[in-house]
């Protein structure tokens, strides 16, 4: 559980970083409204996940003075991008602490799964229908039931 927790505000802190950039990069209206909010989200999400850790007597990872970039972020558009990078990293780590934990914080990490996807979705991700779990190759038989083969065969 506190693994889970670790590796969750870890991410979060980069979330906040990144947040930072991406709100420099957008111009006054809607997507710097939407960098605000996702901004405010991922503090309160961070903030909560260091009360959690706190509770169970474990000391939070601290955030490092500074976090690579994926990419350059030169305007809006890559602010955009770099927005649904950081969600879409996001929906990893919560389907993992999912995955990781139960009771009350398994639904902490569902709901914080939830709100990832949508951000990403919102900042134009392409999000697999699982969002969070890897996905599987044609060749490992995704979308095929069991006893049929991947291949059409005449």
């Amino acid at each position: 559980m506190v693994a889970a927790l670790q590796a969750a505000l870890s991410a979060e802190h980069a979330a906040v970083y990144g947040y930072g950039v991406v709100g420099a990069r957008t111009p006054a209206g809607p997507q710097r409204d939407a960098a605000r909010a996702g901004y405010a989200a991922h503090q309160a999400r961070r903030d909560a996940l260091q009360r959690e850790l706190d509770g169970a007597a474990a000391t939070g990872t601290a955030a490092a003075a500074g976090y690579r970039l994926p990419f350059a972020v030169s305007d809006a558009a890559g602010a955009g991008q770099l927005a649904a990078h950081i969600e879409t990293q996001l929906t990893a780590v919560w389907a993992d602490a999912v995955a990781g934990t139960g009771g009350a914080l398994r639904q902490t990490a569902a709901t914080a799964l939830r709100e990832t996807a949508l951000r990403a979705a919102q900042w134009g991700a392409d999000l697999s229908a699982l969002p969070g779990l890897p996905e599987q190759d044609a060749a490992d038989g995704a979308g095929t039931t069991p006893g049929t083969s991947a291949s059409a065969s005449g």
